[in-house]
């Protein structure tokens, strides 16, 4: 009997080290001083469905599939002889809770599929976003059949990427043709092709104030090269200036840099970088923007990263005493208050510099100008791609999706901001892509609890339906073509790099020229509200590193392109377009009545009443939503997104705000011309009405906000008036 158990032991301790190496950083057969202390030791799950790897010296790496996971917990708990059952007792709660959760969901599942009255309407799934979110691959240490692999994938991607970009820059070019001949025709014939665009006037207008504002930076630059020779007649002048606010430390022409922190500088701002690690080990960047006058900068050791976990230590909400930015920041200030913190994410194929690049209408220095406390945040890799312990070689570098984004990314950002600023909630401000990863995280399979920490999440033109160009040619191919082709095609690392290659050695005027040209053609956007002197501008903070696993996710076969919603399948979509068929012969589809029926939903009996709420993906976590749909915008559909919370399928969602800008499309919520009107104040207004009454003591007011109360919501209210 002692035998067997001994052979029993030892053929358990050969299975993990066997797993253990499938899923460590290298081989364990490698003797050099990198490997020391990468053996995997354990799966940590960041949720039920999202297991990362720890490694002996404390380090983490990427997601990998559930089943290799779950299999080394499991014989690392009988290698240390453990027994099922005390095992379980010894573990860490949080990993046996998720485990749980796996297995319970798995136990549902198997009785839903066996249940022979669940039909598709009525069932209840046991899962509202496994559908959407296939696992990825799973790529062990580097080893030379793993290397040749890699090779191979890059040299066909190499090919075959670059062929396709060809493709969309040859179709951009065609379609600009009519467009050249046509602005050509209207020169010969002495006519001002610009003068049809919204909002020539005012470009002309902010040209002559931008052209002064150079012109006065040329004539301060040279009063300050001469004040070394006249110092007292230099200090006399100076005496009878007005301090500005805001007085800028960068100035002249437009360099054309891809630089946040310089384009800060020029509105009389500035800006610091922190970095933050995730819990799988990616390290991501966090720009705080900031008035300089009020303001010191935090040294390299308080911006570096800690370790890869989040909401960690109880936040102390006087922090007095503390030298973080958040005392930092307002020492300088009269009132001694607070600024109320905000993150800012961004979209696709984006950067943080997209709030940044619109001057004083750009809605980072809007804000921050108004008297909140700015930071934007960089999603993995962007233009810097940073792991604890891998490098841009290796696969695993980029072994992503948008899960990951929202589920690792976001809640390490809202970590780091509430850590600097003492603060437990934040307001949340997200365009495109940076909403989706909201949407993922704050669902309730994946980490509600986010929802705690933020006071608002203000969605700017929000990506969970897909629109009609989903339809486009070049969009069905990469929707046909099946995953394995896929990585053949675009890899299995970055995402057309050659992109950033371009972006390194190019002018910026000519750069920026065709990254409007492409993205156009390619979204079917127009810069007809935009500043068109400033459209190069725009183009210098994007594209970045993207994982071609997350471009598979928005554009290959099984997952969003296919599904056309981020987490709902496409059968449960026409279940949905049919139940709003049947509900739609009670109602008329005015703004007003779409208002009503939101509000007071409950209040019509005499109408169909399907249980919505089934299939609601958000719980009580979720914080109050404010949304800015664009009107015109063809690469998503808001307007859906709207009808799902009119209709009551998400009863735990509160709608602070909402709001559809006709003729906007995609990019309008952030670079038109009059985007300040139609959405910065907006945001202003929302985002101090939905700060908490017991934060508001310690905060300052923003500009116009002091007659603006706190939000209170219908519901909670309605309910106060039945009791009463």
């Amino acid at each position: 009997m002692a035998k067997k158990q001994v052979e029993r032991r030892t053929s358990t301790a050969i299975q993990f080290t066997h797993q253990s190496e499938k899923l460590s950083l290298h081989a364990h057969q490698a003797k050099d001083e990198e490997s020391q202390g990468a053996m995997a030791v354990e799966a940590r799950f960041i949720t039920p469905q999202d297991p990362v790897i720890e490694t002996e010296n404390g380090a983490r790496l990427p997601a990998v599939p559930l089943k290799e996971a779950l299999e080394l917990n499991r014989l690392r708990d009988q290698v240390e002889g453990q027994s099922s059952e005390s095992g379980r007792q010894s573990r860490d709660p949080s990993r046996l809770k998720h485990e749980e959760s796996v297995e319970e969901s798995s136990q549902a599942e198997s009785t839903q599929s066996t249940r022979p009255d669940a039909s598709l309407r009525n069932a209840i799934p046991p899962s509202r976003t496994n559908p959407l979110f296939p696992e990825l691959p799973l790529y062990g240490p580097p080893s030379l059949l793993r290397d040749i692999q890699c090779i191979g994938f890059r040299l066909s991607s190499a090919i075959l990427s670059l062929a396709f970009l060809g493709v969309i820059v040859l179709g951009s070019a065609f379609t600009s043709i009519p467009l050249m001949f046509r602005h050509i025709v209207m020169r010969l014939t002495f006519r001002n092709p610009d003068a049809r665009r919204p909002f020539y006037e005012e470009e002309k207008r902010r040209q002559r104030i931008r052209a002064e504002e150079a012109m006065e930076w040329k004539h301060k630059r040279r009063r300050s090269e001469s004040s070394s020779k006249a110092e007292d007649g230099n200090d006399e002048e100076q005496v009878g200036q007005k301090e500005e606010e805001f007085e800028p430390t960068e100035g002249g022409p437009d360099p054309l840099v891809c630089d946040l922190g310089y384009y800060a500088r020029r509105v009389g701002l500035d800006a610091e970088i922190y970095e933050v690690m995730t819990e799988d080990g990616f390290i991501i960047q966090l720009v705080h923007v900031y008035n300089p006058k009020e303001y010191t900068n935090a040294s390299p050791s308080q911006r570096a990263h800690g370790a890869p976990v989040v909401f960690t230590k109880p936040l102390d909400h006087d922090r007095s005493s503390n030298t973080s930015s958040a005392t930092s920041s307002q020492s300088a200030h009269p009132s001694n208050k607070h600024k109320y913190p905000l993150l800012l994410v961004h979209g696709l194929l984006q950067s943080s510099g997209a709030y940044c690049a619109n001057d004083d209408s750009s809605l980072a220095f809007f804000l921050c100008k108004s008297g909140y406390d700015v930071w934007l945040g960089n999603n993995r890799c962007g233009f810097n791609p940073q792991h604890q312990l891998l490098d841009t070689t290796d696969p695993r570098m980029w072994n992503w999706n948008i899960r990951q984004m929202g589920v690792m990314d976001l809640p390490a950002l809202v970590s780091r901001v509430l850590s600097e600023t003492g603060f437990p909630k934040l307001g949340l401000i997200c365009h495109s892509q940076g909403t989706t990863e909201t949407f993922v995280a704050l669902a309730r399979e994946q980490r509600p609890d986010l929802g705690d920490k933020i006071s608002v999440f203000c969605a700017l033109a929000p990506a969970v339906y897909a629109g009609p160009l989903i339809g486009k040619m070049y969009i069905k191919f990469m929707r046909i073509i099946s995953p394995g082709m896929f990585r053949i095609m675009f890899g299995i690392h970055s995402f057309i790099p050659f992109m950033m290659t371009m972006h390194s050695f190019l002018p910026g005027r000519l750069y920026g020229a065709l990254g409007y040209r492409v993205f156009s053609f390619l979204f079917d956007w127009t810069d007809d509200r935009w500043d068109q002197r400033l459209r190069n501008r725009f183009f210098q903070f994007a594209p970045v590193y993207v994982s071609a696993e997350s471009m598979r996710w928005w554009l290959g076969r099984e997952c969003f392109a296919s599904q056309k919603c981020i987490l709902a399948t496409r059968e449960e979509g026409l279940i949905e377009d049919e139940e709003d068929e049947e509900e739609d012969d009670y109602y008329t589809h005015s703004t007003e009545q779409s208002t009503e029926r939101m509000l007071d939903h409950q209040s019509h009996p005499d109408r169909p009443q399907p249980n919505r709420s089934r299939k609601a993906w958000f719980d009580e976590h979720v914080p109050p939503f404010a949304l800015w749909v664009a009107g015109a915008d063809e690469l998503v559909d808001g307007r859906r997104l709207l009808r799902r919370f009119e209709r009551g399928r998400e009863p735990h969602v509160r709608v602070v705000h909402s709001k559809i800008i006709e003729g906007y499309e995609h990019l309008d919520v952030l670079w038109a011309i009059d985007s300040v009107e139609k959405v910065a104040k907006e945001v202003r207004v929302v985002l101090w009405k939905t700060v908490p009454e017991d934060l508001r003591a310690r905060c300052r007011v923003p500009k116009e906000c002091e007659s603006v109360g706190v939000w209170e919501d219908p519901g909670v209210i309605a309910a106060e008036r039945a009791v009463k």
